[in-house]
């Protein structure tokens, strides 16, 4: 059984000439997955038109840190994608005009327990290129400056841009640059290609690619909850320019004990249990702790994970002192003020970072599981459309 659910259909070839409305490809979805998978078939020529529900991306892909992660991913073939991904990124931001406004992470272990796991991620292939930072290198390499930490892990591989600026720009290069349709203000009813039924009339492409994000009941209810996704809602907030530039993202001992990455090495076991012991309530909500900077000087912070089907709408005020008073304990002092709050809900699912799953022989439904769509749906999508077209892998990484 290959990496998708059922069997490919036929070959379709790229070249011939197309009539104005006939593609080779609709995507359904004009998230950050959506987007990678348009990138994905235009460097092969392919004719593509994405199709949005919204006049713009408006979910997670914009309601995020725009921290594209590399260290702390599963090991093994998540982390792989990460690293394309990453490089992708790199080659389109230039292009887009998208500006990398942060590199690298550091995060930091406040605890004896939390460091033998920087050791022991230092000692795996994922370590490579990372380093250890003694607790005399924190206040210089991450300007922060809380009592007693251990240390922390420096990995230069991480990229931060700001979602809200950046997902536009990648559309508009799609657009501009690689001839990609965009039909939004569009919802689509139904998908039997070459149709695809939409609220402005039918669209005719010989494959489609379903990027739903966290719309698990408009299109393959049935095959979506076979693989028993939910919602994840995440709350997020920027705080005023705390007036230093941090060099680099920045993470806690919360988020060794969440990433798969850390949190499967044996060491992360005692980190696990003193967590237990020492932040309970943290480990109730899913908090973890991201650092990133804007442009700006603001400061984005977040997250929690609370898991339903449909989330209520609403913020806690105890859930974001969670977040701030890890904050606190990482730069040492008060936190300062918070100018903004917001939450946003992902695709989440037991036991797996992401699935495709093909309804019909030319239809792919594509769902990241695990909130990490900026940081592998590129190289996700070379995946999907290279396997759907029949293309060779090396075939599908060529730039254009």
């Amino acid at each position: 059984m290959a990496w998708f659910e059922c069997a490919p259909g036929d070959v379709n070839r790229k070249h011939h000439v197309k009539s104005p409305e006939q593609f080779d490809l609709a995507i359904v979805g004009s998230g950050i997955v959506g987007l990678a998978h348009a990138l994905a078939a235009a460097r092969q020529g392919l004719r593509t038109v994405v199709i949005d529900r919204d006049a713009r991306a408006n979910g997670a892909s914009i309601r995020n840190f725009g921290f594209i992660t590399v260290s702390g991913q599963e090991r093994g073939e998540v982390w792989r994608r990460a690293m394309r991904s990453r490089d992708i990124w790199l080659e389109i931001a230039g292009p887009a005009g998208i500006e990398i406004l942060q590199r690298g992470t550091v995060v930091v272990a406040r605890r004896p327990e939390a460091r033998a796991v920087v050791e022991a991620f230092l000692r795996t292939e994922m370590g490579e290129g990372c380093q250890l930072f003694e607790p005399a290198d924190m206040e210089k390499h991450a300007r922060v400056s809380g009592k007693g930490l251990s240390g922390g892990l420096w990995s230069p591989h991480e990229l931060r841009v700001e979602s809200r600026d950046a997902i536009p720009r990648v559309a508009a290069l799609l657009a501009n640059r690689h001839g990609v349709e965009f039909r939004r203000n569009t919802a689509v009813r139904s998908v039997a290609p070459p149709v695809v039924a939409t609220s402005r009339g039918d669209i005719r492409a010989d494959k489609v690619i379903v990027c739903p994000g966290d719309d698990l009941t408009t299109l393959y209810p049935e095959r979506i909850a076979l693989q028993g996704v939910t919602r994840c809602k995440l709350q997020m907030m920027r705080l005023a320019d705390p007036g230093i530039r941090l060099p680099a993202a920045l993470m806690s001992d919360l988020g060794l004990a969440r990433y798969a990455g850390y949190a499967a090495l044996p060491e992360a076991a005692a980190l696990r249990s003193r967590l237990e012991a020492d932040q309970r309530q943290a480990l109730d909500n899913g908090v973890h702790l991201i650092v990133v900077q804007g442009i700006d000087g603001t400061l984005v912070v977040g997250d929690s994970h609370h898991y339903a089907m449909t989330p209520d709408p609403f913020g806690s005020d105890h859930v974001d002192e969670i977040i701030l008073d890890e904050f606190r304990a990482i730069f040492g002092g008060t936190a300062p003020p918070v100018i903004e709050r917001w939450t946003g809900t992902y695709a989440s699912a037991p036991c797996k970072t992401m699935f495709v799953d093909a309804p019909q022989d030319n239809v792919r439904l594509v769902m990241i599981t695990s909130g990490t769509g900026a940081s592998t749906s590129f190289a996700i999508a070379e995946e999907v459309v290279g396997e759907l077209f029949g293309m060779a892998p090396s075939e599908v990484r060529k730039t254009a």
